[in-house]
């Protein structure tokens, strides 16, 4: 009897230090890295009564500032994702976060985005990536931003996308955003 409990008591020291670690080493080369690429249009609304874009925060500013999106403020929004430019195309998910407005000059007009594009369709239902980065938004018709996340088919995803302003209203603030992405991802 002594016997086995002693044996029990080897096992039972044996198997804690295994349970009691807070980590795990994994093989990395477990996975295996995807690349997709993804074509679709933002459309933030500024305007109107079905605004997808609200300012939340603006700067107290010496000087007055009449643009819609004056250097400073900070607007939440929950934009719809488009296939085409057309305010009737397919809604495949949206855009969520938020972004600010970070150019003292309005001529090289610039945000910071903090946002994340979930799509709700088809085969990347559920799945996202988010995108933390400079958007200058006045240089041009080939802006790149960094992606630096993901979530379900897009675990883990990095990457950039290419943004090409469709529309903008500049008394309005509202925009169509043209977006080209590549992502790197590990499939969920």
């Amino acid at each position: 009897m002594l016997m086995m409990f002693a044996w029990a008591m080897i096992l039972c020291l044996a198997i804690a230090p295994a349970h009691s670690e807070y980590y795990k080493t994994a093989t990395p080369g477990a996975m295996v890295e995807k690349v997709t690429h993804l074509h679709f249009f933002l459309h933030d609304t500024l305007s109107g009564e079905n605004r997808s874009a609200v300012m939340v925060a603006r700067a107290n500013l010496s000087k007055p500032d009449n643009s819609p999106t004056p250097f400073g403020s900070l607007f939440a929004i929950d934009d719809p994702l488009r296939v085409g430019p057309e305010p009737t195309s397919e809604i495949i998910g949206n855009a969520q976060g938020l972004y600010l407005s970070s150019s003292q000059d309005a001529s090289k007009f610039t945000i910071v985005m903090c946002v994340d594009f979930l799509f709700t369709v088809d085969k990347f239902n559920g799945s996202s990536f988010s995108l933390f980065s400079r958007n200058p938004v006045t240089e041009g018709d080939n802006r790149e931003v960094a992606i630096v996340g993901g979530r379900g088919k897009f675990r883990m995803a990095r990457g950039f996308a290419n943004i090409k302003t469709s529309y903008f209203d500049a008394t309005t603030g509202d925009a169509i955003l043209e977006y080209n992405v590549t992502l790197y991802h590990y499939e969920g």
